[in-house]
């Protein structure tokens, strides 16, 4: 009985395969981002513009930013870890995926 048990256990381990790869952030592509900028160039886009909602405030430069420090920025505006709500309701509107382009871009850009 014990050898049935183990041969059961052994088909249904191989059976289940190998678990997912996580692979990880998306890899984030320059090229698609341009499609995409069009709701970021209206205020990072203009040399040393400021709003003045909800308060003034220098918006910052984009191009030349690390990637990373762009995905960071945008998940924590969509999370409300970061407060700007022109920003949060942006982020709310971005994927992974777009999240990852956009630094791709602006991280190459100059």
């Amino acid at each position: 009985m014990q050898g049935r048990s183990f041969i059961v256990a052994s088909v249904l381990a191989i059976a289940a395969g190998p678990a997912p790869a996580d692979n990880g952030p998306p890899k984030g592509d320059p090229q698609a981002a341009r499609s995409k900028i069009s709701m970021c160039i209206g205020c990072h886009g203009i040399p040393g513009y400021r709003t003045t909602f909800p308060d003034v405030y220098p918006v910052p430069k984009l191009g030349g930013q690390h990637p990373e420090y762009i995905v960071r920025a945008l998940q924590a505006y969509r999370s409300g870890e970061r407060s700007h709500p022109t920003m949060r309701g942006i982020a709310e509107s971005l994927s992974e995926q777009d999240m990852a382009d956009l630094a791709a871009y602006y991280g190459t850009a100059r």
